[in-house]
């Protein structure tokens, strides 16, 4: 492998992930800015709020499908292993710090989910365990998932994947989880939820 297959892996992913479909779709149906209406976000929920549960479902299948098709470009250059750690990563920072809408844009956990079915699907999986174990602790969508993908490269660890691995997923974590603290904050005890 030669130093440019990484380099063009991750700065295609960051490029993909700029793509913001809320964004866009917004504009096409409503003709306004989405991080003007509603939370103020560029992501599946708040297009959920401005354009009812079609833009919804339609924002999150094409931010997941943005961080599957990262990884799998990735791939195609030829990158395996810790390699597809920087793409991974630039396509959720992509999502969430899009050069092009002046760094305003989603919160990245359905970009984040595409890009580790992609990795590996049973990181999805222990995820969605570490999820359904949050949320019934919770009782909060938000704070179960937050948990769960704070808890995500433990859980790893403790299943044997390589440390490096799960530092990785560390960092992936917390990007996941800095996009969503004012989530977070809203739902703790004496909060006014905005999502």
């Amino acid at each position: 492998m030669t130093t440019w297959q990484p380099l063009a892996a991750t700065l295609a992913a960051y490029l993909l992930g700029c793509f913001s479909a809320a964004y866009y779709l917004v504009r096409l149906a409503k003709r306004q800015d989405i991080r003007e209406l509603g939370s103020g976000t560029a992501g599946g929920r708040n297009a959920g709020r401005v354009l009812g549960r079609p833009g919804f479902v339609a924002v999150v299948l094409l931010d997941g499908l943005k961080g599957l098709l990262a990884l799998a470009l990735a791939r195609e250059l030829g990158l395996t292993g810790w390699w597809l750690v920087p793409p991974l990563l630039a396509v959720v920072a992509g999502h969430i710090w899009p050069a092009q809408l002046g760094f305003r844009g989603g919160k990245g956990i359905a970009t984040t989910i595409g890009a580790l079915l992609a990795y590996d699907y049973l990181i999805v999986v222990a995820l969605l365990a570490l999820f359904l174990a949050g949320y019934a602790l919770s009782r909060s969508a938000t704070l179960g998932l937050m948990l769960a993908f704070a808890l995500l490269p433990l859980a790893l660890l403790a299943l044997g994947w390589p440390a490096d691995m799960a530092a990785a997923l560390a960092l992936l974590a917390g990007l996941v989880v800095y996009a969503n603290r004012s989530n977070i904050l809203a739902r703790l005890p004496g909060r006014s939820a905005k999502a």
